[in-house]
């Protein structure tokens, strides 16, 4: 081996073990819940479970609305976006003084230094049906 090919392996080595990627991974835990519970959560994306309280395991790169949907109920819908925080921003240092820069060209493909947010996601599920009222009544002020 030249001593280029050493020092090439040595540098992506360097980068690749200060990388986020490594460290907390491309996916996250995101739990789900309802107000009332035994919601079915459905996402625009892959994700979706039957049953709130929930828990899935989802791309740290992916952003989604999650749908609550539930008989007898408005459905809820919730954005949830990624932003880099916490140890992701360590991690991204970690690469800058690393000299990593393909570490943080992986961490940015795959996301490893966002989290995301809201995590727990909460919906409160409004009833649906009934009577809607549209103004006060007869007897209340106002008329």
């Amino acid at each position: 081996m030249s001593i280029k090919t050493i020092s090439a392996s040595v540098l992506v080595a360097v980068s690749v073990g200060a990388c986020g990627s490594i460290v907390r991974g491309t996916t996250e835990q995101i739990s789900f819940v309802s107000v009332p519970s035994g919601a079915a959560v459905s996402t625009d994306k892959k994700y979706a479970c039957p049953v709130t309280p929930c828990t899935l395991e989802v791309d740290r790169s992916d952003e989604f609305v999650a749908t609550f949907t539930k008989p007898g109920f408005h459905p809820e819908s919730i954005p949830v976006r990624t932003k880099v925080v916490g140890r992701g921003a360590a991690s991204v240092a970690g690469n800058v003084l690393a000299g990593g820069v393909i570490g943080l060209g992986v961490d940015a493909y795959t996301g490893a230094a966002l989290d995301h947010e809201p995590n727990p996601v909460v919906a409160t599920m409004r009833p649906a049906g009934g009577p809607r009222r549209r103004g006060p009544g007869p007897n209340e002020p106002g008329m």
